[in-house]
């Protein structure tokens, strides 16, 4: 038992390493300084995006509680729900206005602008002394995670990343279980997701079309290289008509080119994610309203957008950093195309040995065909959990989860969800779990564990394992708020409580940035044959030069960052 309590014990100090300021915050008047309010004050907040995602992050954090004073949206359609919400705040195309004429007024800013813009947004919030959320992926690339990571130390703001599953209890049980030692040593991760929604693997860039008259292109594209706005011609509009046609479309696709596509959906501003990614109709399409996920200058694909969501528990248990990574690579991909990410990948993470732990190796896959691991000699049948039997973690019945076999982000209803107790399958089309119950799966010497969705679900495999298992004493604290859904209330509240002077938020820059620069290691490597070596320290790769170029970006002239 003597290697299980140290390892807890090692993992509770690190838990916030870096996330509070070397000096400490000491007393409400040192806080006050630093722009943290009691916990009885409202806060100002502002977003940058007001439609989908950010619309959704911002009305979850500010409750009925606090003001929003200002918002900025370069697609004023799309934007149109934040603006419908909060009618008294005063609206910006151009998130740069809003600093420049109300940044004495904002307290604390929601950003979720396209991913290549994150860095870009929450660098200029931070040096003003506001506390931001930042969707996830925290950055577009290696480079910018470290910047941001740099940044909160620098300016010691209260930062959160909205990978909301790190506030989920399962995520934190699946931590808990591990460091008891329940399943030996973890040597192996494998997590996997189905096909993109959005299209992707074009081959060519459809002619320019009219910039519609609500959208600022020039601010949308912010840090990326100038290029022509297009809503995709009659040969792209084929193009996705026949992919969807092929089945497997993945996370929450609607469906290509139709009115119902269109409907709620006629844009694409800084407003973040929002649902659906099929091909939008109208004016929109190519890049717009969601499909800029899939191209290598806005986005990290599936690796960003559900990657950071399912390897979660991993990263949190397995305490990765990029310090004890040793290579990346892309061991499969079925092609290279030259804008956007393949649909079918699989990457493989070397980490050295941790403190207590050795070293791991972690895969993550884009599988469109199904499950790609099941534990050597387990059938699905007996690896998923046993119904009504096991402990009951995380969301229950009808509570809004994933359940195991539903795939493509459908929410099982409360007539036919999976009984209390059962681990919950992520999104992504067939790979979502296809009845296994499980999109991440830890090998350790003595057994297996899974999580599903961002980490809703946790289950000891084979399922008769989990039916007779007891969970160890609860050990992580638990976020604020019922474990329930995607968990995405708590976890804005949780960053609404460091801004008062809370306890750091789960997710904060100090845990989030190191995360988010191994894990976008992946995106660059797609790139390349072979093991790309990691050098740490220089913050780039040894052995080919040329991938470095996808680890920090080039801006454009005006765009430029810099700590």
């Amino acid at each position: 038992m003597a290697q299980p309590f140290s390892r807890r014990y090692f993992f509770f100090g690190t838990l916030f390493a870096g996330a509070v300021p070397r000096g400490g915050f000491g007393s409400v008047a040192s806080l006050q300084a630093l722009g943290f309010k009691s916990p009885n004050e409202k806060l100002n907040m502002a977003a940058i995006g007001c439609g989908g995602q950010p619309f959704a992050d911002l009305r979850q954090a500010a409750g009925q509680v606090e003001n929003v004073v200002a918002l900025a949206d370069v697609d004023w359609e799309r934007g149109a729900p934040g603006f419908n919400q909060w009618p008294k705040a005063t609206r910006y195309k151009d998130f740069r206005q809003m600093l420049d004429k109300q940044g004495k007024e904002i307290d604390a800013v929601v950003i979720g602008t396209p991913d290549h813009n994150h860095a870009y947004c929450a660098l200029a919030c931070m040096q003003l002394g506001k506390h931001v959320y930042v969707e996830k992926p925290l950055t577009r690339t290696a480079w910018e995670s470290r910047l941001l990571t740099n940044a909160a130390e620098k300016y010691r703001v209260a930062t959160q990343m909205g990978n909301q599953g790190y506030s989920h209890d399962a995520t934190r049980v699946a931590c808990e279980i591990i460091w008891s030692g329940e399943i030996g040593d973890v040597t192996e991760v494998h997590a996997w997701t189905g096909r993109a929604s959005w299209p992707q693997e074009m081959t060519k860039i459809p002619p320019p079309t009219p910039v519609p008259e609500t959208l600022d292109w020039d601010v949308w594209l912010g840090t990326a290289a100038w290029r022509p706005f297009t809503a995709g011609d009659e040969e792209y509009r084929q193009f996705v008509a026949e992919r969807n046609a092929r089945g497997g479309r993945g996370r929450g696709a609607a469906a290509a080119g139709g009115p119902e596509a269109a409907a709620g959906a006629a844009g694409r501003g800084q407003a973040g994610r929002g649902g659906g990614g099929g091909l939008m109709s109208g004016n929109f399409g190519f890049y717009l309203p969601f499909n800029w996920r899939g191209f290598y200058d806005f986005a990290s694909g599936l690796i960003g957008d559900w990657g950071v969501h399912i390897l979660g528990p991993a990263n949190w248990a397995l305490q990765l950093h990029p310090r004890y990574l040793v290579s990346v690579e892309c061991v499969k991909k079925n092609t290279l195309p030259p804008f956007t990410f393949p649909d079918e990948l699989t990457i493989r993470y070397e980490f050295a040995a941790r403190p207590g732990m050795p070293p791991v190796t972690v895969y993550w896959y884009h599988a469109p065909g199904g499950n790609p691991y099941l534990p050597p000699g387990m059938t699905v049948e007996e690896a998923r959990p046993i119904p009504g039997k096991g402990p009951q973690v995380g969301p229950g019945r009808g509570q809004g989860g994933f359940f195991p076999g539903t795939g493509g982000g459908a929410t099982a209803p409360a007539a036919t969800a999976a009984p209390a107790g059962t681990p919950q399958a992520g999104r992504g089309g067939a790979g979502g779990g296809q009845g296994l119950g499980y999109n991440c799966i830890f090998a350790g010497t003595k057994g297996y564990l899974g999580t599903s969705g961002r980490g809703e679900g946790v289950g000891l495999l084979p399922g008769a394992r989990w039916a007779e298992y007891k969970l160890p004493d609860p050990y992580l604290p638990r976020s604020p708020g019922a474990s329930t859904g995607s968990n995405h209330a708590a976890h804005c509240r949780d960053w609404i409580r460091a801004c008062k002077g809370g306890a750091p938020a789960c997710s904060n820059f100090s845990i989030a940035g190191p995360y988010c620069e191994w894990l976008l290691l992946g995106a660059a490597a797609v790139h390349y044959e072979g093991k790309l070596l990691w050098d740490n320290a220089k913050g780039e790769f040894t052995n080919n030069r040329d991938a470095n170029r996808w680890v920090r970006a080039v801006y454009r002239k005006g765009w430029e960052i810099k700590l």
